[in-house]
């Protein structure tokens, strides 16, 4: 079962991506695993493991691909750090810790799973299905194996693995076309042992998953845009022997784009709780007040806080400098174990003499005012506000700056209705007056996804509902 390999690779520390599955016809029935162990930089493919496990459940045979792949990184550089993505919510959930480990057949792989590499190298993500289908069809392949009463074993040429229209690159393909009909990809294996909580979560996201250049977009429980993967980088080790493990050359990198732009950096945008002034619809920008969060906007932080937590994939928290988002951004990260740091790009515009006033209002007191403001981002709300043009190059330089500072990274960015409004603005090249045909529900997700090549993929969530 067992492929060349060179043994472990010496130098810096490395950064792999692990993808691993696991299945079972029957449930407990023949089952096997998958694992393929990623370059983090590049996308390349430096090894695949697989096996036929005999008769166990499919929780069982997931573990059993975890403790493979990492075994397999390990192999590969016993100093680097892993990321781990797997479709398993249960996995995800219990080896990050927000889920107890109750089962005996899992305690124990779970305890050899987390002595691999030590405490503190390995993260874990949840991937839809479609998203992790060159681990299933290993394990499929491994099932497949068992059944003609053989072991998994590499093919003779891995052609298929390399190169412009190999299988890899066939599976990305097919996986954005399911994203885009609206559903993903499903393999033919049963999943009927994993709990119904975990099942029913994942089952929902995928079929949730966004058109055009997203094929991964996952949310949070209900909401947000899942991450990409850790941005890949070079490197061209060659897996160490072992049980069913084989070397690779380069395939399509993890993440929503091509392999030739890596993973992107991933915002989502949530606009804060209510305030008082919410209901009322009354206009409160960077100039007003500076309302806190209301008793129903401080539960609607905790909302969003416990749907981010339950996915575990946002990696940082953005707010604006003004209280009701700091407040918000607060709630949310002290439920995900993180700082906030302030961004004063994100800050709502200045309405000037507009601050506190209801559209009614103001349309009595300023009229023509008023109309010039509706009808060009350049015009200033009365005693001296923001234009929208001047809200738009603000947002524009934030956006580049946090670009830059987390790509291939997913942040949650805690801002006001005209910044949010502005990143999808930007993200889709809509015209300024765009921004008064969008409505943000209070504590709304949307994301944006932003690509090495300049080019921005597009997803909204504008309730508030789905995180109850």
């Amino acid at each position: 079962m067992a492929s060349a390999g060179t043994g472990p690779v010496t130098g810096a520390a490395r950064e792999f991506v692990v993808e691993a599955d696991g299945g079972s016809r029957g449930n407990p029935g023949p089952a096997g695993y998958g694992a393929v162990v990623l370059d983090a930089a590049t996308g390349e493919l430096l090894a695949e493991t697989a096996e036929y496990l005999g008769v166990v459940t499919n929780n069982v045979a997931e573990y059993r691909g975890l403790l493979a792949g990492l075994r397999a990184a390990y192999a590969l550089d016993p100093s680097a750090t892993v990321h781990v993505r797997m479709d398993s919510k249960l996995v995800v959930e219990q080896m990050s810790g927000r889920w107890k480990i109750k089962h005996p057949d899992m305690k124990p792989l779970a305890a050899q799973a987390a002595g691999v590499f030590p405490p503190g190298r390995v993260t874990y993500e949840w991937i839809p299905r479609a998203s992790n289908k060159h681990a299933d069809r290993l394990a499929n392949e491994a099932m497949d194996a068992g059944a003609r009463g053989e072991q998994w074993s590499p093919p003779a040429s891995p052609a298929r693995e390399t190169g412009a229209g190999g299988a890899a690159e066939a599976d990305v393909r097919a996986a954005r076309s399911a994203a885009s009909s609206g559903a993903a990809a499903e393999s033919p294996r049963p999943r009927s042992a994993e709990p119904a909580q975990a099942r029913g979560e994942r089952d929902a996201e995928a079929a949730r998953a966004p058109g055009g250049r997203v094929a991964e977009a996952a949310q949070a429980s209900g909401g947000q845009v899942a991450e990409a993967a850790p941005a890949p980088r070079a490197g061209g080790a060659t897996a160490a022997p072992g049980s069913g493990t084989r070397a690779a050359g380069k395939t399509a990198a993890p993440g929503w784009g091509p392999p030739d732009m890596g993973a992107p950096a991933t915002f989502v945008l949530l606009r804060h709780g209510e305030t008082p002034l919410t209901p009322q619809k009354r206009f409160s920008g960077s100039g007003g007040s500076d309302p806190s969060l209301s008793a129903v906007g401080r539960e609607q932080a905790e909302k969003v806080a416990e749907g981010l937590a339950r996915r575990g994939t946002i990696q940082a928290v953005v707010a604006s400098p003004l209280a009701r988002t700091r407040e918000t951004a607060a709630v949310v990260a002290a439920r995900l174990g993180l700082e906030v740091e302030i961004e004063d790009g994100l800050r709502e515009t200045d309405f000037g003499a507009w601050e506190g006033l209801t559209f009614a209002e103001v349309r009595e007191r300023y009229p023509d005012d008023l109309n010039a403001w509706l009808a060009s981002p350049d015009a200033r709300p009365t005693g001296g506000g923001e234009s929208f043009a001047a809200t738009g190059a603000r947002v524009a330089a934030a956006r580049d700056k946090l670009v830059a500072a987390y790509a291939g990274r997913t942040v949650l960015l805690v801002s006001h209705v005209t910044p949010i409004k502005t990143f999808i603005r930007l993200a889709l090249g809509a015209p300024p007056e765009s921004l008064f045909r969008m409505e943000l529900s209070a504590a709304s997700l949307s994301a944006v996804a932003y690509y090495a090549d300049g080019g921005a993929s597009l997803r909204l969530f504008n309730e508030t509902s789905h995180l109850r």
